[in-house]
């Protein structure tokens, strides 16, 4: 072989092994510069990154009393790619969990990374965490994140302060804010008030050793950012009459909401039947939905804010101002008890607004919404069934009905008041007042959700304006209370003054006076105003009052439907109504056998409740 030949061959060794050294050269600069895969890699073995969650605002009453707070519980999280157990039964053991439960949540965590940290076992409570916090040093891959869960001392209001719940995919696709594992208010007023309450996560770097173990923090802390916890609310709720409300309301189906009048705080707001806000907190939440959600009494659907209902004879004090401020009657009207019109009970004839309102005269409220319907269109000079009517819609919906009342809870529905655009397309050959003649007497298509019959009684209560209903009178802390102005604003309903205090003469006869539909509600030393109704239902028909008291500065308004309840309003809603007053205008009840008659009577009839609720989608 010539010299020439070596030579060549030598180059082309060389050009080989510096072809190849360039190759490396220039993939460890990639892997260095440009792809810090690897850099991520070796960092999760030194470095972990754990997120701070923060306390969520507490919910307290108007007097100061907890109805909400936190308590501690433990995350384990678990890094697939990292995990060493020697002894997976043993493992299992201390979680308390099987070993099919074991390999079902690892798959779940490697399905979602090997290499970045998501929740093994959530929610362990602190006293059955401490057993595990004594080992996980020695379980490679595990380690545990602090964070809180919600508690409620009383167990009461669960409607009105709602549930917490993990986001979903949908969830986090709309707010990044949230990742996978976190949690969000789902109903009350955790949902309403989620940005006020969350408060702002943190995040700590960790160093760990090979051996699992947590070593101080990264950088002595340079890097780490501190939750920020959230804002209290101070809600309106008065924790004892909640309570009270509840105990009456446990063997039925229905619901109570009182209102102080002045300022629209409310006071108490049941649901029934309700339930243990803490069934939804914690492990046992997803076990215990299920079953509440399954339970054909339906005790998660809201009644005061989604149900429905025809308001019955309650609807005749609305009838009564809109007639008189349009002039279509006087103070003295009367009207013959003709039943020959509209069935009706025995009593003698009305001679006025007030006797018609303390009777409940089924004919009377006939004739005056006839005369609101069939007025003269001044544009053509003749009978307009559509004019009266288009009138009648709007004096109805500047009291709050047909509208939403924006109360700080979601779920309220908007109730219904029908107009001439809903009876055209209903009646496209025509219709009058011979057509649509229920609604004189609250039935028909009106339908009415609890919150704006006591929302009613407390415009009624203020001769003519109301405050929207809230719950939450402010937010912040002890130092630095916040107020949402939008509750302050009085909302009027242009009725002449001079006609509201004909109203209330007439619920305080429906009380006080012979004759009147609600005497099971009078309470000797306390000036109750109030209306009975009894509203037409499949079944027995529905129990329902409104009322307010004092009669002069009134302190609180109420509206109580019990459902499927034998009798009327004067029988069930009346007398438990009274009972809230007396509870609250008084601070006890003095009539004890009154009071056990009412709370231990079952009057619902039992019926499957999917037919016992009218609803409007």
């Amino acid at each position: 072989m010539t010299n020439k030949s070596l030579a060549s061959r030598r180059y082309v060794i060389i050009g080989i092994f510096m072809a190849v050294g360039i190759v490396y050269v220039l993939r460890l600069a990639y892997l260095q510069i440009i792809d810090d895969t690897y850099k991520e890699l070796a960092d999760r073995n030194a470095l972990r990154h754990i997120t701070q969650y923060p306390s969520r605002g507490l919910i307290y009453d108007r007097h100061g009393k907890l109805l909400v707070y936190n308590e501690a519980v433990y995350d384990l999280m678990v890094i697939p790619k990292q995990v060493r157990l020697k002894d997976t039964n043993e493992f299992c053991s201390l979680l308390k969990i099987s070993r099919e439960d074991f390999i079902k949540k690892m798959d779940k965590a490697k399905k979602y990374s090997y290499y970045a940290p998501s929740i093994f076992e959530k929610q362990i409570s602190k006293e059955d965490f401490a057993p595990i916090q004594e080992k996980i040093y020695e379980y490679e891959g595990f380690y545990a994140q602090k964070r809180t869960l919600r508690y409620y001392p009383d167990g009461v209001a669960s409607h009105v302060l709602g549930y917490i719940g993990e986001v979903s995919e949908g969830m986090i696709e709309k707010n990044p804010y949230y990742k996978r594992g976190d949690y969000i208010g789902m109903s009350g007023l955790e949902k309403f008030y989620e940005d006020i309450l969350r408060g702002k996560k943190g995040s700590k770097i960790t160093l760990v050793d090979v051996h699992n173990r947590e070593k101080g923090s990264f950088a002595d802390g340079k890097f780490d950012t501190n939750a920020i916890s959230g804002q209290n609310l101070y809600s309106t709720i008065d924790l004892e009459l909640q309570k009270y409300a509840e105990k009456i309301m446990a063997n039925k189906r229905g619901c109570i909401i009182a209102i102080e009048p002045s300022s629209g705080e409310v006071l108490c707001f049941v649901s029934a039947p309700y339930y243990d806000p803490n069934l939804l907190v914690g492990r046992v939440r997803s076990k215990n939905y299920k079953m509440l959600s399954e339970d054909i009494s339906k005790p998660l659907f809201n009644r005061v804010l989604m149900a429905e209902y025809p308001p019955g004879s309650i609807f005749k004090v609305a009838q009564s101002l809109i007639a008189l401020d349009m002039g279509v009657i006087t103070r003295n009207t009367g009207f013959a008890c003709d039943k020959g019109l509209v069935g009706c009970h025995n009593h003698p004839s009305a001679t006025c607004v007030e006797d018609a309102i303390k009777m409940s005269c089924n004919p009377y409220f006939y004739r005056v919404f006839q005369r609101i319907v069939q007025q003269t269109n001044p544009k053509t000079g003749k009978i307009d069934s559509k004019y009266g009517l288009s009138l009648w819609t709007s004096a109805a919906k500047r009291m709050g009905f047909g509208t939403k009342l924006d109360i700080d809870l979601p779920g309220v529905r908007s109730g219904y008041i029908p107009d001439t655009a809903f009876y055209n397309k209903w009646y496209p050959g025509g219709w009058n007042f011979y057509t649509i003649y229920s609604n004189s007497i609250g039935q028909g298509e009106v339908g009415v959700n609890p919150l704006q019959m006591a929302n009613f009684a407390a415009l009624v209560a203020n001769r003519g304006w109301y405050i929207t209903p809230h719950i939450v009178r402010s937010f912040g802390d002890d130092t630095n209370k916040r107020m949402f102005k939008k509750y302050t604003k009085k909302h009027y309903s242009f009725i002449a003054s001079d006609y509201w205090d004909i109203a209330v003469k007439g619920m305080w006869g429906t009380v006080h006076e012979a004759g009147g539909t609600a005497r099971r509600a009078r309470i000797d030393d306390i000036a109750i105003c109030g209306k009975t109704g009894t509203a037409e239902n499949i079944g027995d028909d529905h129990s329902v009052f409104i009322c307010f008291a004092p009669m002069v500065s009134p302190k609180i308004a109420v509206a109580v439907y019990i459902e499927n309840a034998k009798g009327g309003g004067g029988s069930w809603a009346a007398p438990i109504a009274s009972l809230i007053v007396e509870k609250y205008v008084r601070g006890e009840v003095l009539r004890t056998e009154f009071e056990k008659t009412y709370i231990e009577v079952q009057p619902c009839q039992n019926l499957p409740i999917k037919r016992q609720i009218k609803t409007k989608k």
